[in-house]
């Protein structure tokens, strides 16, 4: 079976080997797609082609549909425009390929929306964090001035962002220069962040939270239209250098089925929990592998290999072995030659 996984974030290097290990009686030829022709991951897709830049979307799907006809895809796991790639499905089926999408596309745009996703969860044993919207400076006091009454310490982030870019704690004492000296990564300067805000006018949808002060829980799930096949949780380590521990919380587990079954996931995805006060807290779905997805595997289940055969085969019957809990985890990097 010919599957394709298309230029995707770094963890597709990690899933493809994944794969290769376990597809021990050969079921699939994987093929990626990347515009760099040196990426790592071309030395162990079973073929690899180059792929465009600078295409807008509707543009990209019709390279795509060309691509499956051409390469004679069965399976396309996207990662490049997955939400637009998910409202094309039926183009896609009428050319005998089937998309494994995390989600429709409705529920994409949702959950990529923080701002909207957290005012429409509902999820009693794992609610979000308190937040206001602000899309200026005079939101950004109003949002202040109602939340900070009721926490000692505040964040902000975009309402739009992937790997955490754009958070930062608010730091009401320490200037950016003492910030920067003191080594306090995803801080920011209260004072210099209200003054750049007021020389801005209107920028991109921010969101100002609660900080979650507790442990950091991260999810790797194997899901099927919305029902949770499998999933790790992994506890992050406050330690440097400390790995991360395998902890199936159960009320952790229980929140993450009930945010798939909402969300109709599918194939891979992750979760993120924060603690307060002992409770886990949701930070966000992530339709896609985490970039810890290794570690998670490393516990018993090949959740890239569970996805792909499950997706192709159904799940019925499929074993799937259990998670080791409480071992410690962690990530080593290799160096590798490139073709």
């Amino acid at each position: 079976m010919r599957v394709w996984f298309n230029r995707s974030f770094s963890s597709v290097h990690t899933a493809i080997d994944l794969i290769r290990q376990a597809d021990t009686a050969e079921r699939f030829t994987i093929i990626h797609s990347n515009p760099n022709p040196k990426s790592p991951v071309a030395r162990l897709a079973h073929e690899f082609q180059v792929e465009p830049t600078g295409l807008a979307a509707p543009d990209y799907i019709d390279w795509c549909l060309a691509f499956c006809r051409e390469h004679r895809v069965e399976i396309f796991v996207p990662g490049r425009e997955a939400t637009a790639i998910a409202a094309a499905h039926a183009r896609f089926e009428a050319i005998g390929t089937r998309v494994q999408s995390a989600a429709s596309e409705d529920n994409l745009l949702l959950i990529h929306d923080k701002a909207r996703f957290y005012a429409e969860t509902d999820l009693p044993g794992a609610p979000v964090a308190e937040f206001r919207h602000f899309e200026d400076a005079a939101g950004f006091e109003q949002a202040y001035d109602a939340l900070r009454r009721r926490h000692a310490k505040l964040c902000v982030k975009p309402a739009h962002s992937i790997y955490g870019l754009g958070f930062a704690v608010l730091d009401e004492e320490r200037n950016s220069a003492e910030l920067l000296m003191a080594g306090a990564e995803y801080h920011v300067s209260l004072a210099d962040f209200r003054a750049g805000l007021s020389k801005l006018g209107s920028f991109r949808s921010m969101l100002l939270m609660e900080f979650l002060e507790g442990r950091e829980y991260s999810v790797d799930c194997v899901g099927d239209n919305g029902r949770l096949v499998t999933a790790v949780v992994r506890r992050k380590s406050q330690q440097t250098g400390a790995g991360q521990r395998i902890d199936q919380r159960a009320d952790i587990l229980d929140a993450t089925a009930r945010l798939c079954a909402a969300h109709g996931l599918n194939g891979i995805f992750n979760v993120q929990f924060r603690e307060a006060a002992g409770v886990p807290r949701l930070l966000e779905i992530n339709p896609r592998m985490s970039g810890g997805i290794g570690m998670a595997c490393v516990a018993g289940p090949n959740l890239p290999y569970i996805a792909l055969r499950g997706f192709a085969e159904g799940f019925d019957g499929l074993s799937i072995p259990p998670v080791r809990d409480g071992i410690r985890v962690a990530e080593v990097a290799r160096a590798v030659e490139l073709t």
